[in-house]
């Protein structure tokens, strides 16, 4: 057998969301050998969208990121404890925006606002249970948070609003031009951390159903447009060339499978330091 293929321990927790009175499930993939290697602590890597992270039967398109094979495949990739919270399904929209967002022209569409109350309940629910129960490495250089499309734009955002205790972030196919200029006036408001780490992924065939419900314009160009503006305000505010990567792929779609093939490279660079 394949000395790359172990077996991964998988552990659910269902914890309390604050604003919405429910109990959410959280998924945590521990490394191998974490209860073998009892003196060893990890970092923390955590993953929104948690229904499409793990397994294809669950995931919204059908496909998943392929995170287990991408650790299994990979064992030169750090070991770190990985943390899957789900989104709230009809939800979803409100919780990974920060503020709200209308589309004019297209009347009661509005969505946004609980980005905040969500980032507390990540950030002040969900890792101190993690740093409880778990064996973690809890400081900022070691916790890690990635997300896609609208988990792309809260990842941006609890990036500036919790700088001090998420030190790598990955932020694939963001759809922060929902909400551009708000993002742009909260970023400018900031003292970015030199040292975060940012992986940014966007592919030049973004765009699905959803948003062409929100937008009549270039949507494709929107995505690129926005990854491409935040790696000009990380560098102009000064985080270090050699903490940033921007991946634009040629003819990559706006789902998990195109995001699947870039977790490895993520992963890698993110961890590079622990």
């Amino acid at each position: 057998m394949n000395k790359a293929y172990f077996y991964l321990e998988m552990r659910t927790h269902e914890l309390h969301v604050p604003y919405t009175n429910h109990k959410r499930r959280v998924r945590v993939l521990l490394p191998k050998n974490y209860q073998e290697d009892r003196e060893q602590s990890y970092p923390v890597l955590y993953f929104h969208d948690g229904q499409n992270i793990l397994y294809s039967k669950e995931s919204f398109s059908g496909h998943s990121w392929k995170l287990i094979p991408a650790i299994k495949r990979n064992p030169d990739i750090n070991k770190m404890i990985v943390v899957t919270i789900d989104n709230d399904g009809p939800n979803r929209m409100n919780e990974y925006a920060a503020w709200k967002y209308q589309e004019f022209g297209i009347p009661g569409m509005q969505f946004g606002g609980k980005g905040i109350e969500y980032g507390e309940f990540v950030m002040e629910v969900v890792k101190p249970f993690i740093d409880k129960e778990y064996r973690t490495k809890s400081d900022k250089a070691h916790t890690a948070m990635i997300g896609s499309s609208l988990g792309g734009n809260i990842t941006q955002f609890m990036g500036l609003a919790y700088q001090d205790q998420i030190g790598c972030l990955g932020v694939f196919s963001s759809a922060n031009w929902l909400h551009q200029e708000a993002f742009n006036r909260y970023m400018e408001r900031k003292k970015l951390d030199s040292d975060q780490r940012v992986y940014i992924y966007v592919g030049t065939e973004e765009a699905d159903d959803t948003d062409k419900t929100l937008m009549a314009g270039n949507i494709k160009q929107a995505y690129i447009d926005s990854s491409l503006s935040y790696y000009r305000q990380l560098i102009a505010g000064g985080v270090n060339l050699d903490n940033i990567v921007l991946k634009i792929a040629s003819g990559a779609p706006h789902n998990e499978e195109a995001w699947a093939a870039q977790l490895p490279d993520c992963l890698r660079f993110l961890s590079e330091k622990w």
